[in-house]
């Protein structure tokens, strides 16, 4: 589907440069804050005490966080889980607190509100199995990246293949700088969000890597930059469609989903802009500096038979 028809190409690598450098500078920045400020990571990965609620009606989740809130607690999550009725609550540790003495602070506070609540669990979870969930966590970051390397390595040439890792290496690690900086919390289903902004990134520089191969083929006259620059131009309105549908839902997760989705939807939106960023003006302009060529693409038939060639 084609919204919009785009008769001039559109200049993209004339700011290759300039674009690059921003994009080198955001990047170390975002190792710096990083390695400096690291993470505010959940109670899923540091730790701390799980009550389930049960309610006769549907839960009201913002007075059930007000209600927490008065009690001083800073760091928690409240969410429902399968049914309205049904929450669930995860709450810091707290030096000095048993879970217990949590479990029964929470209930009279809930209790204050609608006296039908009734707690159906308490656990504490230690540490040390917030330490597993996090290595387990970073397992499965470092698997999917390796895979995505593979990927790109069989798909592409090398050129192509070093410019596509790099590209989503850089989207990955800038959406993590911004949590680090702003101090955001980091949990499970922030990088389950992280992960999924690395396959979309993926997708969308093979496109454009996919459409420069296709015209290097086709348009053997033009010059390297403006095979990549019209290969951008012509992706674009399918560029606009995707990210534009996409980030409606995104928005909507942002906007109306909560604090349970909040930043899940906020790492969603960072990796959505910085995806199409990227793959325009860092897998492109990349591949461009590397020195990519029709040459590449076009492998140069091979004789039958060398000795005749020598003959002729």
């Amino acid at each position: 589907m084609e919204l919009f028809k785009i008769h001039r190409t559109i200049p993209f690598m004339k700011y290759a440069l300039v674009l690059n450098l921003i994009s080198a500078i955001t990047f170390a920045l975002a190792v710096f804050f990083i390695v400096t400020r690291g993470f505010n990571l959940s109670i899923e990965f540091t730790g701390g005490t799980l009550v389930e609620a049960k309610y006769e009606q549907p839960a009201n989740l913002e007075k059930i966080r007000e209600s927490i809130s008065s009690l001083n607690y800073s760091d928690f999550q409240v969410q429902n889980f399968g049914t309205a009725e049904d929450v669930l609550i995860r709450l810091p540790i707290i030096e000095g607190k048993s879970t217990a003495e949590q479990s029964e602070e929470i209930l009279s506070a809930l209790k204050a509100q609608d006296a039908t609540v009734t707690l159906t669990r308490v656990e504490f979870v230690g540490p040390q199995i917030g330490n597993e969930l996090y290595q387990n966590g970073l397992n499965a970051f470092i698997f999917v990246i390796i895979g995505i390397c593979l990927y790109l390595a069989f798909r592409f040439e090398w050129k192509f293949a070093i410019s596509g890792i790099i590209a989503n290496l850089h989207d990955v690690v800038i959406i993590l700088g911004f949590f680090a900086f702003f101090q955001w919390e980091l949990s499970l289903a922030v990088l389950a969000g992280v992960l999924a902004v690395l396959g979309y990134s993926v997708n969308e520089s093979v496109v454009v890597m996919d459409r420069i191969r296709e015209n290097f083929r086709k348009q053997r006259k033009t010059s390297v930059v403006e095979v990549i620059n019209s290969s951008i131009t012509q992706t674009i309105s399918r560029t606009v469609i995707t990210h534009g549908s996409t980030q409606m839902v995104v928005l909507s997760m942002l906007f109306f989903g909560g604090p349970t989705l909040h930043y899940f939807a906020m790492a969603l939106t960072i990796g959505i802009w910085f995806g199409i960023y990227s793959s325009v003006f860092v897998a492109a302009a990349i591949a461009m500096w590397l020195g990519v060529k029709r040459e590449d693409m076009i492998k140069t038939p091979k004789k039958e038979n060398p000795a005749e060639e020598i003959l002729d």
